[in-house]
């Protein structure tokens, strides 16, 4: 049995997080002393040594699913604790956390969703959320706001400081997104469902259809909503390092390019509109 610290804590890691616990790490492991785990964890006559490491294991299963359920609270609401704890016990046996910090551990939820959902339609096993096909767009969506609230800092563009700018510059000036922006491609309304939770409100299941929201942090306050088109267009251009002129004429153009039955759109009130609201949210950068 390896004695040097880093060889131990590998060891009694490997024991740890066993999927199916201590002993099945304990009949994996082909290096132990003739005392076997006794050698390395102390028992007595209330708990034997694996039994005192399966407490290490528990503790560190029910810490990680205690912050998941903090990450993502509307999940939880949906699913409900025990159908929640068998989502968390499958995801982390196909995404161990790799980071030292708690805070990552949530990141493949999404992913692991969608997968078993695709798999559950090929396969017709039960996957988790089955009766709720939207969940993987909604923890998509809590992820988000985990990782913006975390997201790199910049000194946000606000109305003074655009009014301060020359109006002469104002063509050649480049807007570029806050770098803890995020616009996420969802196919089902879950936006409505997170703020119900968030709020303490009675929630109803999302709609089905597609959408693009736009999460931003003001602050230490994470925002989020639904994108009109005419304003997704816009702050995608902007993602390419296009320039305030080319804004504007996007906007115009895509102002005037309504149906007949909706009317066109005065394209200056437009744009006033929806620079009102990104100064307000703090999105742009220069």
């Amino acid at each position: 049995m390896p004695t040097r610290l880093k060889d131990l804590q590998s060891f009694l890691y490997r024991l740890i997080t066993a999927p199916s616990g201590v002993g099945e790490g304990l009949a994996a492991e082909r290096n132990l002393p003739r005392t076997g785990l006794g050698a390395i964890v102390l028992g007595d006559e209330r708990l034997s040594a694996e039994e005192r490491a399966d407490i290490y294991a528990n503790m560190y299963f029910y810490r990680l699913l205690d912050a998941l359920k903090e990450d993502f609270p509307a999940t939880l609401k949906v699913l409900g604790d025990d159908a929640f704890h068998n989502l968390a016990t499958g995801y982390l046996l196909e995404y161990p956390p790799t980071e030292p910090s708690v805070a990552e551990c949530g990141r493949f939820l999404s992913r692991y969703l969608r997968e078993h959902d695709l798999h559950d339609r090929h396969q017709h096993d039960r996957a988790p959320g089955d009766d709720a096909p939207y969940l993987a767009d909604l923890a998509g969506l809590e992820r988000a706001t985990v990782e913006v609230f975390q997201g790199p800092d910049a000194d946000a563009l606000s109305a003074d400081a655009m009014r301060a700018i020359p109006a002469e510059q104002w063509p050649s000036l480049k807007l570029r997104l806050h770098p803890c922006v995020q616009v996420l491609d969802v196919e089902w309304h879950v936006a409505d469902l997170l703020r119900a939770v968030e709020e303490g409100r009675d929630w109803q299941p999302a709609a089905r259809g597609a959408a693009k929201i736009l999460v931003s942090r003001q602050r230490t306050r994470v925002l989020y909503r639904e994108l009109e088109q005419i304003e997704y267009r816009a702050i995608d251009v902007a993602r390419t390092g296009a320039t305030f002129a080319n804004i504007c004429e996007l906007i115009a153009q895509d102002a005037g390019d309504l149906d007949e039955d909706a009317g066109a759109l005065d394209p200056v009130a437009e744009l006033n509109r929806l620079l009102a609201r990104w100064l307000s949210d703090a999105i742009f950068t220069v």
